[in-house]
């Protein structure tokens, strides 16, 4: 399996991107084969470099979002480095940069600067509002994302504040549509020849990110029921709901119509609920007063007994049910373990072996390899010398604090 080689091998992208939703497209292509190549500043390099948790210099932040590319240290803002790379762009598939709207063609990679170089590049452009809303030439960030997309609504419980959350939903479901999108225009390229623009943003994979729960609020005109996800219709209701056992630790279960009542009776709970008339689901639908009297009834009963329990019980049943994990727990599933979704990778310059993510995709023929993230300016030699430089003019471009 070791020498199989990924489904993207073969292809090549560079990339200008900083911060989480720039690079984390690109690692992916790294994981699956690509050649990625990321342009950094010489000297400084992307500040990232330094975020998050630090072991003997390695960030997880920088190692999350950056492992198996390669560094080119590169001064755009020089004619030879934009001539380097030009260089790179002619043999490139796919070009990315997350600049503010208008930064790229400032600095001599633009779009329709690019294309004229490679007609069949796909050119990748992530931005936090998108290009043509009003506040497209502001900067963004995961927090803009998730406050202007509606996550906000998720995390907050009945009366609670909207508040952001603290893993970064906005640019990973960005990257992750540019992934998707960047794919589709090379699929397309391959085929035809010609190239495209391909625009994403953090707002944008945050609307989409909500699904058709946003749907149906647009198509009510109304707000989400709060404290639960309760929906469908007053006699066709669904719920899925978190609540917590008698130790204070989460469980959840989502159900439709037809398994309401033989959860409720295979957990102990119909009696309970007749008792006080919130056995009826679909009057949550039609009343603030009975949504609460249902919810408030399940949380003292499941408060009753354990977690591992109730979920037992549930899916012995065959009730979608789940405990809820915190990141460490789910660092540790065992699901999520088997497949392979949490990795370690051995990092000998510090003597250590790290967890890591893994690959969220399974290939029969073309597994996911994982890689490390480089050092500064690591692949310079390597890079220049596949374009024809030679190591007298390596080691000038140095001088020059052009690499």
């Amino acid at each position: 399996m070791a020498d199989r080689t990924g489904p993207l091998t073969g292809v090549k992208a560079v990339t200008c991107s900083t911060a989480q939703a720039g690079t984390v497209p690109y690692m992916l292509m790294a994981d699956l084969g690509a050649e990625v190549i990321k342009i950094e500043v010489p000297g400084v390099g992307d500040g990232s470099r330094t975020a998050g948790e630090l072991k003997g210099g390695i960030s997880s932040f920088f190692e999350t979002n950056n492992r198996g590319v390669k560094s080119l240290t590169l001064n755009l803002k020089s004619e030879s480095g934009r001539e380097i790379l030009h260089k790179l762009v002619r043999e490139a598939d796919i070009f990315g940069q997350n600049f503010r709207p208008g930064a790229a063609e400032k600095n001599g990679f633009g779009y329709e600067e690019l294309k004229q170089i490679n007609p069949a590049l796909v050119y990748v452009s992530v931005s936090g509002y998108g290009q043509l809303g009003p506040h497209a030439e502001l900067p963004g960030t995961d927090a803009v994302g998730q406050a202007l997309g509606g996550v906000a609504e998720a995390y907050a419980g009945p009366g609670e504040s909207m508040r952001t959350g603290v893993v970064s939903v906005a640019d990973e479901s960005c990257a992750i549509l540019t992934f998707g999108g960047l794919l589709a225009a090379l699929y397309h390229a391959k085929n035809t020849g010609v190239g495209q623009k391909v625009e994403t943003s953090l707002v944008g994979g945050v609307v989409r990110l909500m699904g058709w729960t946003l749907t149906t609020a647009m198509w009510r005109n109304a707000n989400p029921i709060t404290g639960a996800r309760i929906n469908g219709t007053r006699e066709r209701p669904g719920i899925a709901a978190t609540f917590n056992d008698r130790d204070g630790k989460p469980l959840v279960f989502q159900l439709g119509h037809t398994d309401w009542r033989r959860a409720m009776e295979a957990l102990g709970f119909l009696a309970t609920l007749e008792a006080r008339g919130a056995d009826d689901l679909g009057l949550a639908l039609v009343s603030d007063a009975k949504k609460d009297a249902i919810l408030s009834a399940l949380a003292e009963l499941f408060a009753t007994g354990s977690r591992d329990r109730w979920v037992e019980i549930l899916r012995a049943a065959d009730i979608v049910s789940a405990p809820v994990n915190t990141l460490l727990e789910a660092s540790n599933d065992p699901d999520v373990l088997a497949n392979g979704y949490i990795s370690e990778v051995e990092y000998p310059e510090i003597g250590e072996t790290l967890k890591v993510h893994g690959s969220p995709w399974q290939f029969s023929e073309t597994p996911a390899k994982l890689g490390v993230a480089p050092k500064l300016g690591e692949h310079n030699g390597e890079i220049l010398s596949g374009l024809g430089y030679s190591e007298a003019e390596i080691s000038a471009l140095q001088q020059q604090k052009i690499i």
